[in-house]
């Protein structure tokens, strides 16, 4: 199918990928955890959430929809085991890796930790598309997880029996490549890399030692392997987003400046960016920033910055005026055609995600489909005012 995102806005927008799962679907997965229901009745709730996510946001306006990641435990883990909990852990994998996060409320999510290779994806991320695009009406993106996210599978200081990192990496670059052109197979219009771990990369937390271990240069080399494989025609469509966390209404990395990691994202040849953006305090230096470091040429292929003009962690429903007015602050300093719009982050990477600010996950979820059309609406609007079409 082909796509043109700025047809329906003038300013392109999409959505980053997760939304809240319903509380009836989180409590399927703690049941399937229990072993209380069938893998069966898992999908069967997935399934209704999916539908449900992929009509409401269609109802929005948003000229491109996801399946929210419903059928996913974890934006992070989905090729790697059925559940948040560890059930259908692939091979070759063991529990109690490394953290990936500790959040400044103080809970943590935890990555496995590999035993042995080689190195597969259990799930690919067309798995799920293929079984959501029944349900859509409008075109569809997809989310997949970073080979530098994954990269935190091997052990920091210890070296794999008879499986070195430079073989698991080289793994571990062929199935996200796989996992990329599977869903581009699949029928996605567009695919983007959720890096959350960039920004977590500067924090140096003692409480989580890859952090302070100098990786970000190192993760940039590793996507930008994937990103290489891919021609000019297709990186238009590959984007990567960037953010600083999103869980339980918390944040991991919101404290490390933009400047630390700006210059180093746009050196990823990927065609465009979906930027924490809304929920940042000091707004100006940071459109500066992505103005000067974005480039206008990244191995054949402009770079659009899509700027987060929509902020997940509360519950707040920005308007469509004040998506509008943030739109075209920010063509002060990007330029307009190089513009668009998107939320912070994900509403809901996990699926076990109880929204303490929201008060409960399907208010939360309600509140996401809201925030969502005022996006549509606000992005619409700022095209007009700026006379992009």
């Amino acid at each position: 199918m082909a796509y043109d995102p700025k047809a329906d806005t003038g300013i392109p927008t999409e959505a980053v990928g997760s939304l809240p799962r319903p509380a009836k679907l989180q409590g399927a997965y703690a049941d399937y955890d229990a072993g209380k229901i069938t893998k069966e009745q898992l999908e069967a709730e997935q399934d209704e959430a999916v539908q449900d996510s992929i009509s409401r946001l269609e109802a929005t306006g948003s000229p491109i929809v996801s399946d929210g990641e419903q059928r996913w435990s974890s934006f992070a883990t989905y090729p790697l085991t059925d559940t948040l909990m560890g059930t259908g852990l692939a091979p070759n994998l063991a529990p109690a890796g490394q953290f990936f996060a500790i959040f400044s409320d103080g809970h943590n999510r935890q990555l496995p930790r590999l035993t042995g290779g080689p190195f597969r994806y259990k799930t690919y991320a067309a798995d799920s598309l293929k079984k959501a695009i029944t349900f859509a009406t409008k075109p569809m993106k997809q989310a997949v997880i970073s080979p530098s996210m994954l990269a935190l599978l091997y052990p920091l200081t210890e070296e794999v029996p008879d499986y070195s990192r430079e073989a698991f990496e080289d793994d571990l670059v062929n199935e996200c490549e796989k996992d990329i052109r599977g869903a581009f197979d699949a029928g996605a219009v567009r695919v983007s890399i959720d890096f959350t771990e960039g920004r977590l990369a500067l924090r140096e937390d003692s409480r989580n030692p890859w952090t302070g271990a100098g990786m970000l240069p190192h993760f940039i080399d590793l996507i930008n392997r994937v990103l290489d494989r891919f021609t000019p025609e297709d990186r238009v469509n590959i984007g990567v987003h960037t953010c600083p966390g999103g869980d339980r209404d918390s944040v991991h990395s919101a404290d490390v400046p933009y400047s630390n990691l700006l210059p180093s994202l746009f050196q990823l040849n990927a065609g465009y960016f979906l930027i924490q953006f809304a929920s940042e305090r000091d707004k100006d230096p940071v459109l500066k920033m992505i103005g000067e470091t974005s480039r206008d040429d990244a191995n054949g292929v402009p770079q659009v910055a899509f700027i987060g003009v929509i902020n997940p962690q509360n519950p707040r429903v920005e308007t469509a005026q004040e998506v509008r007015d943030l739109l075209v602050r920010a063509a002060n300093f990007i330029p307009k055609e190089r513009l668009g719009a998107t939320d912070d982050c994900g509403f809901s990477p996990f699926s076990i995600d109880e929204k303490p600010l929201h008060g409960s996950p399907d208010y939360a979820r309600d509140v996401a489909f809201q925030k969502v059309a005022n996006r549509v609406e606000g992005t619409r609007m700022a095209a007009e005012e700026l006379g992009v079409s």
